[in-house]
């Protein structure tokens, strides 16, 4: 990895923050900020690497803006925005000690829907793209890249401030974070382990930013007891199903750390949605698996969050209980048309009663609507063996 590479990676949340309370206009913070690293990219190679990284890429970011406001001949109308900074300093702390997170406080501004909040923040966080970020809400692509004009829009008309906020109205806006810092664990757990790493590292900060929130540390825990199983989920590339993954490849010291994480989330008195899922991940670890406790606490969890998706989850696990009959009763009352994994979910179930036609009928609407190419072949094999 190059040190362009690596400052991108770790320094694009702080350089973006730090250009957007600049500026005052994501949109131009954005630009600007990429073509500092643009710049960075062709230069270091060439004159070695600076002793600041991010300083530099601030200085050379602020400079593009300045030149691009005096090209659009509105230098004048816009010279507040050229204030000259402090110099950024080694010293300087910031209340919240990670670029990237201190940007999602930023974005998750309560002016804004829940959904725009979490779309704006990770398509500016440069992780994911729209056409992720439209996956993991189930909406087309196109709608989702509306919603996140339009949120930029609403910040702009409104002149909505970024700056981070009191240490007494952060947890106001935690609850967004929290759903974005899992969007990112749930795209890297995909197959993109690097986006899988940093959420945890995320989360290890709100855990120490925010000590006495249980659902930060159920956060954490549920994404370690996740990431455990990253050696078992895959095989050649291809994806193992979860009956058929090899225990002995889990990470013990990640499960031992989750369940001590996730203890703690217990005693803060937890039982929020993290924490429930922490907890069936937890119980996903043990051999054999307590079906008919994973089924209750899928059920917990769909009280709490009324989602089709939790509920397809439960349908599994009461596949385990009470055979497959009893889940697709489940299943085929769940809204979720356009989701793949109902239909994977569906076929196998179909599968397991004997109705060998309907599940192919069934793999291959799940294969019309997949696009992960490891979750592909998974599906083209399922369907081979009828």
């Amino acid at each position: 990895m190059t040190t362009v590479e690596r400052v991108f990676r770790d320094q694009w949340g702080r350089v973006l923050a730090a250009m957007v309370g600049y500026l005052g206009d994501l949109d131009l913070a954005e630009e600007v900020a990429q073509e500092a690293f643009a710049i960075a990219a062709e230069r270091w190679p060439r004159d070695g690497d600076p002793a600041n990284p991010a300083a530099w890429l601030i200085t050379t970011a602020r400079n593009r803006a300045v030149n691009r406001l005096r090209r659009e001949r509105v230098l004048a109308a816009k010279a507040h925005l050229l204030r000259e900074p402090p110099p950024p300093s080694a010293e300087q702390e910031s209340p919240i000690p990670d670029g990237r997170l201190e940007l999602m406080f930023l974005c998750c501004h309560p002016a804004l829907a829940v959904e725009a909040q979490l779309a704006l923040t990770l398509r500016s966080l440069g992780g994911l793209t729209t056409a992720e970020i439209a996956r993991a809400f189930l909406v087309p692509e196109p709608t989702m890249a509306q919603r996140i004009v339009r949120a930029k829009r609403k910040i702009a008309a409104a002149g909505i401030p970024f700056r981070m906020p009191h240490e007494d109205v952060l947890a106001e806006r935690t609850t967004a974070v929290l759903a974005v810092v899992y969007l990112i664990f749930n795209a890297g757990y995909g197959g993109r382990g690097e986006l899988a790493a940093d959420a945890i590292r995320l989360g290890r900060v709100l855990a120490g930013l925010l000590p006495r929130d249980p659902e930060v540390h159920g956060l954490l825990a549920l994404m370690l007891l996740l990431d455990a199983r990253r050696e078992a989920r895959f095989r050649d590339g291809d994806l193992v199903p979860l009956a058929e993954q090899d225990p002995a490849l889990l990470d013990g010291r990640m499960v031992g750390e989750g369940r001590q994480v996730l203890d703690r989330a217990l005693r803060l008195g937890g039982r929020g949605p993290y924490v429930v899922q922490a907890a069936i991940a937890s119980l996903h670890a043990d051999q054999p698996r307590d079906w008919r406790q994973i089924a209750a606490l899928y059920g917990e969890l769909h009280r709490l969050t009324g989602s089709p998706v939790v509920e397809l989850n439960r349908a599994v696990a009461v596949s385990e209980v009470d055979g497959p009959e009893a889940a697709l009763s489940i299943v085929d009352t769940l809204p979720l048309g356009s989701y793949h994994y109902l239909h994977a979910t569906r076929a196998e179930l179909l599968r397991r009663t004997g109705r060998r036609a309907e599940a192919r009928d069934a793999y291959r609407r799940a294969l019309e609507l997949v696009d992960d190419e490891a979750e592909r072949r998974h599906l083209e094999r399922r369907l081979g063996s009828l």
